[in-house]
């Protein structure tokens, strides 16, 4: 019997049904397989809709039957048995049957096609992914390795043994955090001893199918159990040795907070953006380089510079973009920065931090307000207080001036104009002075940065 769950797969006029038409039309079975079953039995709604199919077909023969069922079709992967398409806009992929293996220190797998569905389900990661859903002639739950118990059970399991299931693909084992992360399922013990005894293991994957893994699992709301398990079964050190590296020892005299627990907790407070949480989990990076011992206690002064320096260093060999590099290591570099303003926000030292923060001043909010983990409430209040003076006086700013927009009334060719001097650096000297008097003093017209600028030259002849 199908659950009532599986019906909103079972439509007529539905894209599963369409492409289970077409493969039949065509004299071959086409299964529905992956997260949109699995999602479909939870009751849980995918942000994107998009379905994956395995079937028997060579993928020759899927080419031909996605060619005239959807559009934008996909050869990219047909080395590997994969082939897409857009049915109804909806991204489909259907894949020849097959076991995926990565032999020895290779970086990319043997892909040899699977001679059954059974054999197909076995070889998938874990076995709350590993049901398939037979749409035609009729419905039907196809279960070899009792997904639907696991499911109820919130248990990830591997369909074969958990050391041949990470030996075939050892991201896997980043995989069953990221579901972890993201589900809110727990690891079955024989998982979490094969990860941790195989974890060496995952330094042939390529940077970008981990990168990718961990974008996925900072998202959920199970990161930062997440993000501990990777530490304990030292995963984390293949890929990402600054987070272990926070456990720093803990000094019986000086005694200050679990840096690798707090940044559990910031990433955990944070909303579920990938950049903020990706500078949340690199926000303390620089502590334990920077820890110094003093007569008032333990110190970490200027973390927040290394840390960004190695936030940039660590994203570059995990192959983030230019972009995301650049706004997490400023997030880290600049979320000390309300810290400092221990007597309050005066209009310079707002006009400052929005200048900084850019478009990232909503992000650095909330990392800021995250790395609160205090259990002392007087401190926490206290905190809490200072950054909502902050954002109170950045609305009062807002209204009396264009304080998103912070530059001077006048651009580099006035300057060069009024000054009579050619492009070069003295132009851009004579810009950032004037960009200096706006952040200090306000907004001011074009007389009165003309008048500037003439003190200025008559002082920097």
């Amino acid at each position: 019997m199908i659950p009532a769950r599986l019906e909103r797969l079972l439509g007529t006029d539905g894209v599963p049904m369409l492409v289970a038409r077409a493969f039949a039309d065509a004299g071959h079975e086409a299964f529905l397989v992956g997260g949109s079953v699995r999602d479909a039995l939870m009751v849980r709604e995918r942000p994107t809709p998009e379905y994956d199919f395995t079937t028997a077909a060579s993928p020759d023969q899927i080419e031909v039957v996605l060619a005239e069922l959807g559009r934008a079709v996909v050869t990219i992967g047909k080395e590997f048995g994969t082939i897409g398409c857009l049915v109804d806009d909806i991204p489909v992929e259907v894949t020849t049957f097959r076991s995926e293996i990565y032999r020895d220190d290779s970086r990319n797998p043997e892909v040899s096609f699977a001679s059954s569905l059974d054999e197909d389900l076995s070889r998938r990661d874990f076995t709350v992914n590993s049901m398939a859903l037979q749409l035609l002639p009729e419905p039907e739950i196809i279960d070899p390795h009792s997904g639907l118990v696991d499911l109820g059970a919130g248990m990830l399991r591997t369909p074969l043994d958990p050391e041949i299931s990470f030996g075939d693909d050892p991201l896997r084992m980043l995989r069953l955090f990221r579901f972890a992360s993201t589900l809110g399922f727990a690891p079955d013990p024989p998982a979490l001893a094969a990860a941790t005894s195989l974890s060496s293991r995952l330094s042939i994957i390529s940077a970008e199918r981990i990168r990718d893994e961990l974008d996925r699992l900072l998202v959920g709301e199970g990161a930062a159990a997440a993000l501990q398990g990777i530490v304990v079964t030292g995963l984390a050190d293949v890929f990402l040795p600054e987070l272990p590296g926070l456990a720093v020892e803990q000094d019986p005299v000086h005694q200050h907070k679990d840096v690798l627990a707090h940044t559990f907790a910031v990433v955990a407070q944070c909303s579920p953006d990938r950049i903020t949480r990706l500078a949340a989990l690199f926000h303390d990076v620089g502590k334990p380089a920077t820890r110094e011992f003093g007569d008032g206690g333990v110190s970490f002064h200027h973390h927040e510079v290394v840390g960004s320096r190695m936030a940039k260093a660590r994203m570059r060999q995990l192959r983030y973009s230019k972009n995301d590099v650049a706004d997490v290591s400023r997030l880290v570099y600049l979320h000390m920065r309300p810290h400092t303003f221990k007597m309050g926000w005066t209009d310079r030292a707002v006009r400052r931090y929005v200048r900084d923060a850019g478009e990232l001043l909503p992000r650095l909010n909330d990392l800021v307000r995250s790395d609160v983990t205090t259990r002392n409430q007087k401190k926490a209040r206290q905190i809490s207080r200072s950054i909502d003076e902050l954002e109170e006086r950045i609305t009062e700013l807002r209204k009396s001036e264009e304080l998103d927009a912070i530059r001077p009334p006048i651009d580099g060719n006035r300057v060069m104009e009024l000054l009579d001097m050619p492009p070069g650096p003295k132009v851009g000297a004579a810009m950032n002075f004037l960009l200096e008097h706006r952040l200090d003093h306000g907004p001011f017209d074009e007389a009165e940065a003309e008048e500037l600028l003439r003190e200025w030259a008559a002082e920097n002849k």
